[in-house]
């Protein structure tokens, strides 16, 4: 939904619903999207974040005749399309995921071929006047980034798919922009890192010279082009795991004229202070198909463990002394207390108060995919009961009266 006075657009991630082939998310989409809309947003247009999978993307990719009815039942139920996302290829559902939820990175042919694929879906889908999003995996799973050729072959990769966006909007008029996700143990982590890629990379002389060659421009004009076509998701939840500091981080990336294509709203697990009974208590979230990057602050000193069980493991064979842990594991984002520990959520109002003063983004969108995985007693009816409210938080905070 448009929040209007340039909050922006704001949905919720479909990708906490089946969605692995297109029929799955077409029918989730059928499901849950109608009465989200009729309960949050009865009397204007309600947006959607699109989850497209490989095989969706090759799907509609090929076959105008699903693209025409997907657009049809989106006009007639009062839905539009502003972003996909394009960030799992295969499947992320029903079985463990970990650290193939990065594959295949951007180092290969294939994200390149399914990423310019979600781009022409997109640019066909996605409402009028809307300029769409596609998010996308982090450049790599940092432990397989294993030297400079690593890096030189994502970053063309990146030049390919911005050359073709490039060439969409000459041919469609439609400007589709990428927007790369950092995430903890990922080749982009931290915003200072991911600050330092963008300008020594992909706004350097050499990311530029390379685009013009690939997209048939003139040196001067790539250098804004890049910035047009690609920028981050800044996932909140994320860079809190990481210990980022929101308001300095968002500031970061304006003094270099990163562009936060989304800004996505998520709230991870915060331990102020790890015990034996937090320990005991944190062991319901350890049954899960998906990463809990966890990262630890100790004396001054940030370690990172890939999983919570490396964390715990870790407390085991060392209990003392005082530490915190912030751990990747999305929970609802009204939530702020859970009992011997609490949420991120802090970092969410963080960056939605500086977005209501200064808006960030013109995509917003709430990510909180874990569902399947969460424990019951924090299910507050079913799950649209729980999108409605968070979506009713979100839009609260912004647009509700500050003093109430």
């Amino acid at each position: 939904m448009d929040l209007g006075a340039r909050l922006g657009h704001l949905t919720y991630s479909t990708l906490v619903h089946p969605g692995d082939t297109w029929d799955e998310m077409s029918a989730s989409l059928a499901t849950y999207l109608p009465e989200v809309k009729r309960r949050v947003s009865p009397d204007a247009p309600f947006g959607v974040s699109l989850r497209l999978s490989g095989a969706s993307a090759d799907h509609l990719a090929s076959d105008a005749a699903a693209r025409d009815k997907a657009k049809r039942y989106l006009t007639e139920n009062g839905l539009y399309v502003y972003t996909v996302n394009a960030f799992p290829h295969g499947p992320f559902k029903g079985r463990s995921v970990m650290e193939d939820v990065y594959e295949p990175d951007w180092s290969t042919e294939e994200r390149v071929t399914y990423t310019t694929r979600v781009a022409d879906v997109l640019a066909d889908l996605a409402a009028d006047g809307v300029e769409p999003t596609i998010q996308t995996v982090p450049l790599a799973y940092r432990p397989k980034v294993t030297g400079e050729p690593y890096v030189e072959s994502f970053t063309r990769n990146v030049l390919r798919v911005v050359a073709h966006l490039v060439r969409l909007e000459r041919r469609t008029g439609r400007r589709v922009k990428l927007a790369l996700e950092p995430e903890p143990f990922c080749f982009l982590e931290t915003i200072e890192e991911t600050v330092r890629y963008f300008t020594s990379r992909l706004y350097s002389r050499a990311g530029a010279e390379t685009l013009a060659e690939l997209a048939d421009l003139p040196l001067a004009e790539a250098y804004g082009a890049v910035r047009r076509y690609v920028g981050i998701v800044f996932d909140i939840g994320h860079q809190a795991v990481e210990f980022d500091d929101i308001p300095a981080s968002l500031d970061l990336l304006a003094d270099a004229g990163v562009p936060i294509f989304k800004l996505q709203q998520a709230a991870a697990l915060w331990v102020p202070e790890v015990t034996g009974d937090v320990v005991r208590e944190l062991e319901r979230f350890t049954h899960t198909i998906y990463l809990s990057q966890t990262s630890e602050l100790r004396d001054g000193t940030l370690k990172r463990y890939l999983n919570l069980t490396d964390a715990i493991a870790a407390w085991q064979r060392d209990p003392e002394g005082p530490r915190e842990w912030r751990t990747h594991f999305h929970v609802p984002v009204f939530l702020d207390d859970l009992g011997p520990f609490r949420t991120t959520r802090f970092a969410v109002e963080q960056a939605l108060d500086r977005h209501r003063a200064q808006p960030q983004s013109t995509h917003l969108e709430i990510e909180t995919y874990t569902w399947d995985v969460l424990p019951e007693d924090l299910k507050t009816g079913d799950i649209t009961d729980y999108v409605v409210r968070e979506l009713e938080f979100v839009r609260d905070r912004l647009v509700g009266d500050p003093a109430a």
